[in-house]
Formats: C-alpha cells, sequence, structure tokens
C-alpha cells in the first residue's frame, strides 16, 4: 500500500452510548434507585420509541441522556464524548451542540412570535456552528406561514410542531422527546410523530420519544419498555 493511501475508515461513534447507567435519590427515609444499569445504544437514522407506566424513570432516563442530570454511576457517551464528569460548563456545551428537546406541554415563550421561539436557541451558540435558518425551520414543520403568531394563536398539534422546530434549528444529533403527543389528539399525535421519522431519514438524527402511546410506539424502530428503573424488553414488542 501506498504511503498516502486510505486506510479503513473508523466506523462512526453511536449517537448515545450508555453502560450500566443508574441513577439514584436519597430521601429522608430512603433511598430510591430511578435507573437501574441501563445499557443503550443509539445510532444514527433510528427513532426509538421509551414506553413505561408513569414512575417506571422515563423521564429520568430522557435527564440522563440529555445532560440534564447525572448519573449516580456508570458511563454516557454522547458522540463518543464521555460525559458523566464533565464540567458543568462543557456539559452545557454537549448539550448546546447535540441534543434537540421535546416536552410535552411544549414550553414555549409566550411573549415570543413562532419565529422568534425557534431563533432563541441561536442566540446561545456561536455562529457559523452549522445551526440552520429559523425561517427555514418553520417551513420543514409546516409552519412557513405562522411565523408572526404567538403562541396562543397556533393550536394545539401547531405548538408541538413550533416545539420540534425550536428543537431541531441547531441541527442536533440526537432528538430527544418526553410524551410529545400526550397533550394531543391522535390525529395529531400522528402528524408529530410522522414528523420526527421524516427528520430522522432526512437529517440522519437520533430520537428518543418516551410515550404511553403504544400505536405511535409501534411505528418506531424499536421500542424499549423501562419498568421500576429497568429495561424488561427490547426490540420489536413492547
Amino acid at each position: 500500500m501506498r504511503p498516502d493511501a486510505a486506510g479503513p475508515t473508523a466506523a462512526p461513534a453511536p449517537v448515545v452510548d450508555a453502560a450500566a447507567l443508574s441513577k439514584s435519590y436519597n430521601l429522608t427515609a430512603e433511598t430510591v434507585q430511578a435507573i437501574r444499569g441501563i445499557d443503550l445504544t443509539l445510532e444514527r437514522g433510528e427513532i426509538v420509541a421509551l414506553v413505561g407506566a408513569s414512575g417506571s424513570g422515563k423521564t429520568t432516563l430522557l435527564n440522563l441522556i440529555g445532560c440534564l442530570d447525572r448519573p449516580t454511576s456508570g458511563v454516557l457517551r454522547i458522540m463518543g464524548v464521555e460525559v458523566q464528569g464533565l464540567p458543568e460548563q462543557d456539559l452545557t456545551a454537549v448539550r448546546r451542540r447535540h441534543i434537540g428537546f421535546v416536552f410535552q406541554d411544549a414550553s414555549l415563550i409566550p411573549t415570543l412570535t413562532a419565529l422568534e421561539n425557534v431563533a432563541l436557541p441561536l442566540a446561545f451558540g456561536r455562529s457559523g456552528d452549522g445551526a440552520g435558518d429559523p425561517r427555514q425551520t418553520l417551513s420543514r414543520v409546516g409552519l412557513a406561514d405562522k411565523g408572526r403568531r404567538y403562541p396562543n394563536e397556533l393550536s394545539g398539534g401547531e405548538r408541538q410542531r413550533l416545539a420540534v422546530a425550536r428543537a431541531i434549528v441547531r441541527r442536533p444529533a440526537l432528538l430527544l422527546a418526553d410524551e410529545p403527543t400526550g397533550n394531543l389528539d391522535q390525529q395529531n399525535g400522528l402528524r408529530i410523530f410522522a414528523l420526527f421519522r421524516d427528520l430522522v431519514a432526512t437529517d440522519g438524527l437520533a430520537a428518543l420519544v418516551a410515550t404511553h402511546n403504544l400505536e405511535l410506539a409501534a411505528l418506531a424502530d424499536r421500542r424499549l419498555h423501562l419498568r421500576d428503573g429497568a429495561f424488561i424488553a427490547h426490540g420489536g414488542a413492547v
């Protein structure tokens, strides 16, 4: 082989790689084990549904993977970077660069227009770092003509699509959604899930969606079932 010949290309790191991830909370009378020894890998181009009853640990797991909370033990890598021991400033940088969040209540700023809500995450990042255009992002979620509207002037489904636009404007590698269709009717819920599917296919991101809706969960590439903070089923069946 010539000295300048290219060798085999290393496979890209998973978007999420968690090993033996656990989280406990010390209460006055007891220690609550919210997450127990979770192993999880998420790759680009897949959408994974996280299902389980209330209190099963779904939100806690999303918060750990989203770097909003730190595990008690275990290893968590985001885009190949081990994050559980990073200083807070570096952890914040990982969130801003790689992760988009969608919550059940949309969590929009009521005094900002739709366009301003989408543009808000860009105010906290560096220019020229690959972020998208807010107007184009609104168009991607079917709200091109709603840029001047305020959240209270939008329907529930439109508000949630606006929340998705805000989550993806920085072009994250990972989209985390916590019961994003919980306040929507079935038709709008299906529309949100179809939007996630399009983003995964078009942008090559990974999406982890916590949901109580088993019909929507069945549309994911994989379903992961949590009970008492641990997985009880993997793969194609809930």
